[in-house]
């Protein structure tokens, strides 16, 4: 398929640009690689983890009212790994040592996002993002409520009871 030669050209690109990248890994949004430049790397398991922390860092976002995802930046002890939406329907995770410049990092990961969204797009809307003509396809309401790969947030309900004062207040012994 031409998305991956063109997502993978564009990973290259991106090391040229940043070398302290140890690797990068462009996968969907469910976990699927498209395509990736991260030797000693698994793949396929570092596109299940991204994932899972994109699910995450979505439940996060929406829980606190933050927006939509946009990256995620994990600092350990030997180096970074920052993800990086690109577009809705892929996601870019890069893996750095821990001399990189954070913010050149940033700068260079968002734009390789970007463009590897519309790499993403451009391959789904001429194969398989378009229904067949005359086919009418129809999404359920819940589905598009959420961003794809997110689980739903299940907020708790309010107690309905009311607590009883006690006498004395909240004074505590002494």
């Amino acid at each position: 398929m031409a998305v991956e030669s063109d997502v993978l050209d564009e990973l290259h690109r991106l090391r040229h640009r940043v070398p302290q990248l140890t690797g990068s890994l462009a996968a969907t949004v469910d976990g699927l690689v498209l395509a990736h430049d991260a030797p000693g790397t698994e793949p396929e398991g570092l596109a299940a983890l991204t994932a899972a922390a994109l699910g995450v860092a979505h439940r996060t976002a929406d829980a606190t009212a933050r927006g939509g995802f946009r990256e995620l930046l994990l600092r350990g002890s030997d180096g970074y790994v920052a993800t990086y939406a690109a577009g809705a329907a892929a996601v870019l995770t890069l893996l750095a040592d821990g001399r990189v410049n954070v913010g050149r990092l940033h700068l260079e990961g968002r734009r390789s996002g970007a463009r590897i969204g519309e790499l993403v797009v451009a391959h789904l809307g001429q194969d398989r993002g378009r229904p067949p003509s005359g086919e009418h396809v129809t999404t359920p309401l819940a589905d598009t409520a959420r961003p794809i790969g997110t689980l739903p947030v299940r907020t708790p309900p309010r107690p309905t009871h009311q607590p009883i004062a006690r006498a004395g207040g909240d004074r505590r012994p002494t």
